[in-house]
């Protein structure tokens, strides 16, 4: 019995977009503006080209699996057990922390209307409802979680298609072009911060990846889903911040979306705002629910973790052990853990998954230099760029954050330790 492949192209444009467009979005334009003015409109579109060199990557190497697992698999065949563990780890604790992260944000929206949601025993109950919904659906069938996903991307896109919509047809006669002096301006270190805090809007793709057992033709599908899911999110954060700096200025109000959508909705544009935040995380966290628990599986059916957790149903060929326990760890962080400290966990996670699969592209090449496989032009310069950018963004890390890390390197290795006695299916 093994997985059903159910996700087709769409299906997965859409996961990409569901796991990158999330409520973060609502946050930077703001912090974009007091670092670049009004250029800031130009370093969505420079991270998303910057992004593009590791998602090209990940085209690539995914490609050649049709197994369930991301990064974790693709580390494990190209450099062996012991750094696939370590890879494995990571990505489990990106997926953890970015589960908790996105339901911790959709409480801080909530609370903003509903304030009892905010705390105590409600905060606890819905935050259960918020987890389990989407874990209920993935548990009866990846059909219906992708479904599910779609149907929260539309709805996660719409409010932020109407703020686009009205502000270019409100200033599209307006509009004035960008002097290079306002480009140079800022300096390198504020454009280097900017794409930085970026190159964090930008991340999710690596968890799309992830159900690989599940995709259609994966050589196939993945390129051309990663590349439409990321236009799609360059498209959206570009207008986004042209649109804000259009119509508030170089605002640098921590809700410089909503105080757009105020000027251009009135007074309902709070809501509006606030509604979209909510899909959003939604969106985000039933992308999620669907990808992590294939992870987990991936572990267990390559003898990491216990083999309860490799169990499909046998109905609905399914991860169920796996959604399950999931579902609850998430829960469980996201009722004790705080927004900021699971983001920075998420994104540092996020990073060694890139340098694996960059470096991952490289390996094989080397190994399977005439492998029917999808070759990217530029394939080795792109891996490069994608390590060199990620390193940054580690390198940047506070004391607290790579003390985690480091932690999670040890528990890696831990785990290598207790089983590099067993007999552990190696593949070729």
């Amino acid at each position: 019995m093994g997985f059903v492949r159910a996700i087709g192209q769409w299906a997965m444009a859409g996961l990409v977009i569901n796991c990158t467009i999330g409520s973060g979005i609502f946050g930077l334009p703001g912090e974009l503006n007091r670092l670049l003015g009004r250029a800031s409109p130009m370093a969505m579109i420079v991270a998303g080209l910057v992004m593009a060199s590791i998602m090209a990557s990940a085209a690539e190497v995914a490609g050649q699996f049709s197994e369930p697992g991301g990064a974790y698999l693709y580390a494990r065949r190209s450099f062996g057990h012991f750094v696939g563990l370590q890879v494995g780890w990571f990505s489990l604790l990106s997926t953890i922390a970015a589960g908790a992260t996105v339901a911790n944000l959709f409480i801080v929206y909530l609370a903003g209307e509903i304030p009892a949601a905010g705390h105590g025993i409600t905060r606890a109950v819905v935050l259960l409802a918020y987890v389990g919904v989407p874990a209920a659906v993935n548990y009866f069938g990846v059909r219906k979680g992708a479904t599910l996903s779609n149907i929260l991307v539309v709805s996660k896109v719409l409010p932020l298609a109407l703020i686009i919509v009205l502000g270019v047809a409100r200033f599209s006669w307006h509009f004035e072009l960008i002097h290079s002096e306002e480009i140079v301006a800022p300096g390198w270190g504020a454009w280097l911060n900017a794409l930085l805090l970026l190159m964090f809007a930008y991340q999710g793709f690596e968890y799309a990846i992830i159900a690989g057992g599940e995709i259609k033709d994966p050589r196939r599908t993945l390129p051309l889903a990663l590349a439409a899911g990321l236009l799609v999110v360059i498209a959206v954060y570009t207008l986004l911040q042209f649109v804000t700096v259009a119509t508030i200025g170089t605002s640098t109000s921590a809700r410089a979306v909503a105080d757009t959508a105020s000027v251009l909705v009135g007074s309902t544009g709070g809501i509006l705002t606030t509604i979209a935040v909510l899909v959003s995380t939604g969106g985000a966290e039933s992308s999620i629910m669907l990808d992590a628990p294939r992870l987990i599986f991936s572990l267990a059916a390559e003898g990491e973790f216990p083999k309860v957790l490799a169990r499909l149903h046998p109905q609905f060929h399914t991860p169920t052990v796996a959604t399950v326990c999931y579902a609850v760890v998430v829960w469980m962080l996201a009722v004790s853990g705080g927004f900021l400290w699971l983001l920075a966990i998420t994104a540092a996670s996020s990073m060694i998954m890139y340098i694996s699969i960059c470096a991952a592209l490289i390996q094989l090449r080397r190994h399977q230099p005439r492998a029917d496989a999808l070759r990217i032009p530029f394939g080795h310069a792109l891996s490069v760029i994608g390590i060199a950018v990620s390193l940054l963004l580690i390198a940047r890390l506070h004391f607290g954050q790579a003390l985690l890390m480091g932690v999670t390197v040890l528990l890696a290795t831990g785990n290598w330790w207790l089983l590099r006695r067993r007999p552990v299916r190696e593949n070729s």
